[in-house]
């Protein structure tokens, strides 16, 4: 994943919101007078052009209004600027506080640019890409999944269990960290593929090249779920089998300058468990 400065002016700058207007109001207020000062038209995540004619996404929100923005602008050259309205912000360029000097730096162009990976399926609908990760789960209240998965041609497992997980850096510290998965920094060319509730006591995550592929299999006697991102977009059948690739610098994320992967951990991650 590579950093760089924005050079671009900021003539048009989409606004995506959590769509709860009440902790939002007064900051679309500043978010209005101040693009009107600086002559910035603002457009809405429902406007039809907001894709192609935005220089900046400006999110109010959590880690998932970033994400749903982060996905609507992938293969653009638009970076998502976050400012966090949620619980943990991980994601977010700056914090609620910082909320007038974070606008001023937005609809200027002041930030730097951290580009991020994505998942791809090789088959399936453009929409079948993955920032944060790609999901094979069994269904519930269906029987326990049994999936094989290679890696650059290699099987690696054979395993009874809930279901598979390939996840970027970005999404290490979601679902993967949640099922034990090892965390990446945002500096790491790879992803992590872990089991979900593994009926085994070797199974472990494990960290893949990005030109490796991954090749799902599914020996259940049901279909799987294939969920990107928490969206469900496709099953995998009994006996079918479907890849995923690692594609680099697929979204822009601003920063600010000398912001660190490593005090987002610090501050947003191990708080959480004191």
């Amino acid at each position: 994943m590579s950093t760089r400065p924005s050079t671009r002016s900021v003539s048009k700058a989409a606004v995506f919101t959590h769509n709860r207007h009440d902790e939002t109001r007064e900051t679309i207020e500043q978010l209005r007078d101040l693009a009107q000062q600086r002559g910035v038209e603002l457009l809405t995540q429902d406007d039809e052009g907001a894709r192609k004619q935005a220089d900046v996404c400006i999110v109010l929100g959590g880690d998932g209004a970033t994400l749903r923005a982060m996905r609507a602008y992938a293969g653009t050259s638009v970076p998502v600027f976050s400012i966090n309205f949620g619980r943990v912000g991980f994601l977010a360029t700056v914090d609620q506080d910082d909320t007038r000097e974070a606008l001023e730096l937005a609809l200027t162009g002041r930030f730097e640019v951290v580009q991020m990976p994505a998942l791809v399926l090789d088959e399936g609908s453009p929409e079948m890409f993955a920032i944060n990760e790609v999901s094979f789960l069994r269904r519930s209240h269906l029987n326990m999944a049994h999936i094989t998965y290679y890696l650059a041609g290699q099987v690696i497992a054979r395993v009874p269990c809930d279901g598979l997980l390939a996840a970027t850096p970005v999404g290490s510290t979601g679902y993967n960290l949640s099922v034990g998965g090892p965390i990446l920094s945002w500096g790491v060319s790879a992803f992590v593929v872990s089991l979900v509730a593994a009926h085994a006591l070797s199974a472990r995550g494990l960290v893949a090249s990005p030109t490796d592929l991954l090749e799902v299999v599914n020996e259940g006697p049901e279909p799987l779920d294939i969920v990107f991102d928490g969206i469900r977009l496709g099953e995998l059948a009994v006996g079918a089998r479907s890849n995923v690739r690692f594609r680099p610098d697929v979204v822009g994320l601003a920063q600010l300058p000398g912001e660190s992967f490593y005090r987002r951990f610090r501050e947003k991650l191990m708080q959480l468990s004191r």
